[in-house]
């Protein structure tokens, strides 16, 4: 993925601040690391990898689903996210964007090719699976400081009247990972015998990892400390004490931030992770027909989300989240229905639907949440608050969906879990102040008045 490719439109004015070419360089080196991110969970959660994966490292005896096996992993990952958040995100405030995330992209890269290489249970027995659990904490820690940074870079490097077009293009590398890491085993499952894959072929997208993590480290490494920070850091301004001043004097706006994320990530997981294996374990359809549906689906999503964040640039950032939030309480539930007829067209009108959704809320997060803080904190701040939701609500979600599909038998529970997340996160976005038009070294100030967008 060249620079290119990710800004195809940086031609147009790009207004006062850093030169269009270090803009497009900072967004590049941004959304990479999203890529990998993603790229993981599109290897981990395609239909196909979720049975392979839990088969592969545990005893076949022991009275559990390899999907649930799998979701279970998931979900340990996320156990570690917030102390990743709370160490690499303070440590980002006071030492500068730069040298933490060149440290987090090749950690995730790194652990996501470890998998590829880790041994059986049928060589190492009980071993494997507690080494796969180890890497998958690494994972969880480093990814703890990824996504928060990135998108404190892209926010402090972009214009103020264009970063939410900017701030799209960090979820358009969350999209394009997942959707390589799901073709990628597409490709893998119809090119490769039965055998073969469950042999060694499934370790191929895993090892993908390490190099693209090498490309995302070239980039960032050719970058410099973002403008907001140096300014900052030349100021004397920056924190001594970055985690305590965050917890101490942000709180209340990282529980706020932690109330939105209840609604994207639930979204999020439930559609990019869960819905992969619901589809084929839960509503019979087929692996291949299964991953296609998902991937147009994505395909779709990528296609609008840089218009969709150039629109809240005129529009603001709440009309675009509370449309997502009021969607998903009135349209998930007739989605899901939609999605039980099992006809090809319905299950993919049924999984756009909610698609469309989501992506409202994708377009936006990277332009309004880090605004939601001040420069001193705002990489730990961001970090913490984002990670917390993350590890409690969106790293369990395809785990505690599918358990309570079993337990109860319906098929509606994806339904109902995302209505419930987005009742939750209503108030939080009512309650939040817009920030189209406010420069980003003014955002998160408590006595910052909250304009409306022309």
């Amino acid at each position: 993925m060249t620079s290119e490719q990710t800004v195809p439109d940086l031609d147009e004015e790009v207004g006062e601040g850093p030169d269009k070419a270090t803009v497009r360089k900072a967004v590049t080196a941004s959304a990479i690391g999203n890529c990998i991110e993603w790229f993981d969970f599109g290897v981990f959660s395609a239909g196909v990898m979720t049975a392979i994966v839990g088969t592969v490292f545990f005893p076949p005896d022991d009275g559990g689903s390899a999907a649930l096996r799998s979701f279970a992993l998931i979900a340990a990952a996320f156990v570690a996210r917030p102390f990743g958040g709370m160490f690499f995100g303070p440590l980002g405030d006071r030492l500068g964007r730069k040298t933490v995330l060149a440290i987090t992209i090749m950690l995730m890269s790194g652990s996501t090719f470890l998998i590829g290489v880790l041994p059986s249970y049928d060589t190492i027995g009980i071993a494997a699976p507690l080494l796969l659990l180890a890497v998958r904490l690494v994972q969880g820690f480093s990814t703890g400081g990824e996504y928060g940074g990135a998108a404190t870079v892209i926010a402090e490097y972009a214009p103020t009247k264009r970063r939410g077009f900017f701030g799209s293009f960090l979820e358009l590398g969350t999209l394009s990972g997942y959707v390589l890491g799901a073709a990628l085993v597409l490709g893998v499952d119809l090119m490769l015998s039965d055998e073969a894959l469950h042999s060694w072929g499934w370790r191929i997208p895993f090892l993908i990892a390490l190099p693209l993590g090498l490309i995302g480290l070239y980039i960032r490494s050719r970058l410099e400390d973002t403008p907001e920070f140096q300014r900052m850091e030349q100021a004397g301004e920056t924190s001594r004490s970055p985690l305590k001043d965050t917890l101490l004097h942000n709180w209340r706006m990282i529980l706020n931030l932690i109330g939105i994320v209840v609604l994207l990530n639930v979204g999020h997981y439930t559609l990019l992770t869960f819905m992969p294996s619901y589809l084929s374990q839960n509503l019979d359809i087929g692996d291949t027909e299964a991953s296609l549906i998902t991937i147009g689906v994505e395909l779709a999503m990528i296609a609008v989300i840089v218009p969709l964040g150039a629109l809240s640039d005129r529009v603001g950032r709440k009309p675009l989240l509370l449309t997502s939030a009021i969607g998903f309480i009135v349209v998930s539930w007739p989605a899901i229905a939609l999605m039980q007829t099992k006809g090809a067209f319905a299950v993919a009108g049924g999984f756009a639907l909610m698609g469309g959704l989501l992506v409202l809320m994708l377009a936006v997060i990277g332009s309004t949440f880090p605004a939601m803080f001040p420069t001193q904190v705002r990489y730990g701040a961001f970090a913490i608050g984002y990670n917390i939701s993350t590890s409690i609500f969106g790293g369990t979600a395809a785990l505690v969906i599918e358990k309570l599909i079993k337990t109860t038998g319906t098929n509606y529970i994806p339904a109902y879990y995302l209505i419930l997340a987005g009742v939750i996160a209503l108030g939080p976005i009512l309650l939040l102040k817009e920030t189209a038009r406010v420069p980003i070294d003014k955002c998160g100030r408590p006595d910052e008045p909250a304009p409306v967008p022309a």
